[in-house]
């Protein structure tokens, strides 16, 4: 029994090498700094401080959206079960380093009358015998405890392998997060739409009543002999247009309700939807960023990436490891006894085995197998490394496109202020008889055109900020990076034996 226990205790002291190769995190393959030029902002040195989406959405009306979208959209749900999962399936997998434990028992009655023996197996490796002559009964009871087919991790076969299934649950965390993170950004987005297109509505309704009002003066000055028939029908096509985008802009706001009951999981309630864009817009904070471009190793689909060459990494040290001899032990403990009242009361029993398996020939499938891994960890850093290139080109567009929405919005609302001016002037003076009808459609036109791209601008100025909160990150840059990982347990030591 001291020699079981002494073997069992030699392979848990050896088990803990590693033939992993050793983690460096790869050097991003970005610049270190953002794009600097007429494009883009000019950046202090600050770093990007620890926000959260309510310090960005200060509107109370879509705070309540996101966290009831928080509490029922079914892909967070999705995502939490495959957090479940991963957790599981690492915990599966760190079992098999530790030693199993079975504990079986077995009684055999027999009456016979010649000269017998009864022999009873219970399981794993313990037997108990009687034997018996002539008439009468026969009993055998036994108990056992056995220690499965255990696997001494000399080389760290079985800790690489726990390793890369902690570093995927890791990643399904990561991966979490990011779900999380979009779908905070599309419920803001769709918030955002529903403004604009409750703007774009009231402007084509606007529209459409000056436009009947217009058809119906010239109306009257065609039956009056005054206008000729070709006023009357360029007032009806402004009128018209107005009337289908009316139509247009009335399906776009049910659509924008319909995706958001979708993001949100449950019906929400129309007092949270903004009335315009211009209501909306201002409730949007501006996100700082700094210059130093490694704030995007924080952001939840690199760290994702990164675990994923982690795991992959660990992998190559489990296939390396698959080279070398596997040493199992097994072990059993138990009782034997005629009589049930005596079984715990004889002698003590014990047995202990060992067994080497070690593959001669397989036709270079070990060596094929390291190979196959080494190149998935290939695979695994170019994925990083686009990861991290995605995310410089996405928070790059998005400070470009910060950088000259401000003119850009100053600029259309001149021209909107200046298009509504020569609409009252040319209206006036087409009422005054100076100038043609003609002059006022065109007048028309041109505010209506104006007052439409004033709208789309304020949207596309506060989705910037939208897309600035999720390329930056937005509520991960609270998580841990890799570079500090929040484990469940400690990683064994990093060394090969």
């Amino acid at each position: 029994m001291n020699k079981a226990a002494s073997l069992l205790m030699l392979g848990a002291a050896l088990a803990g090498c590693s033939m992993d190769p050793k983690y460096v995190r790869p050097e991003a393959p970005v610049p270190p700094s953002w794009p600097v030029g007429d494009a883009y902002l000019r950046q202090n040195e600050a770093a990007l401080p620890s926000v959260s989406y309510r310090d960005i959405f200060r509107d109370a009306r879509l705070q309540a959206l996101i966290e009831q979208a928080l509490a029922n959209n079914r892909d967070l749900r999705v995502a939490a079960a495959n957090i479940e999962a991963a957790r599981a399936q690492y915990r599966i997998q760190r079992a098999n380093q530790l030693p199993g434990l079975d504990a079986t028992a077995g009684a055999s009655i027999a009456k016979g009358t010649s000269s017998s023996t009864n022999t009873t197996s219970t399981g794993g490796t313990g037997t108990g015998t009687t034997t018996s002559s002539g008439s009468g009964t026969r009993s055998n009871f036994s108990a056992d405890l056995g220690v499965r087919s255990f696997e001494l991790d000399l080389f760290g076969r079985l800790a690489s392998l726990s390793r890369a299934e902690q570093n995927r649950y890791f990643a399904t965390e990561a991966a979490a997060r990011a779900t999380r993170l979009t779908l905070v950004g599309d419920i803001a987005d769709g918030w955002l739409n529903y403004a604009s297109d409750a703007t774009l509505l009231a402007i084509a309704r606007s529209t459409a009543a000056s436009a009947q009002r217009s058809v119906s003066l010239t109306q009257a000055r065609l039956t009056g002999g005054i206008a000729p028939r070709t006023d009357l029908r360029q007032a009806q096509q402004i009128l018209e247009t107005a009337n289908a985008d009316v139509a247009q802009q009335t399906t776009a706001l049910a659509q924008d309700v319909n995706a958001l009951q979708l993001l949100v999981g449950a019906p929400i309630d129309p007092a949270r939807l903004p009335a315009s864009i211009d209501e909306a817009a201002p409730t949007l904070a501006a996100l700082p960023a700094g210059l130093d471009s490694t704030i995007l190793l924080r952001r939840p689909d690199v760290v994702e990436a990164e675990y994923n060459l982690r795991a992959a990494n660990a992998e190559i040290g489990a296939a390396r490891a698959a080279l070398f001899p596997k040493i199992s032990l097994t072990g059993l403990l138990g009782f034997a006894s005629t009589a049930l009242t005596s079984l715990f009361s004889g002698g003590l029993a014990w047995s202990a085995s060992a067994a080497v398996d070690y593959p001669i020939f397989s036709a270079g499938a070990g060596k094929a197998n390291v190979a196959l891994s080494e190149a998935q960890r290939k695979a695994a850093l170019a994925t990083y490394e686009k990861a991290i290139q995605t995310a410089f080109r996405e928070v790059s567009d998005a400070l470009a496109r910060r950088g000259t929405v401000g003119e850009q919005l100053r600029a259309v609302t001149a021209q909107r202020d200046a298009a509504a001016d020569t609409y009252r002037l040319v209206e006036a003076r087409y009422r005054g008889g100076i100038d043609p009808f003609l002059n006022s459609l065109d007048a028309q036109r041109s505010l209506y055109s104006a007052q439409r791209t004033l709208a789309t601008t304020r949207l596309v100025g506060a989705s910037n900020l939208v897309s600035l909160y999720r390329s930056l990150g937005g509520d991960a840059l609270l998580d841990a990076s890799p570079a500090g990982p929040v484990d469940v347990t400690p990683h064994p030591a990093n060394t090969a034996p």
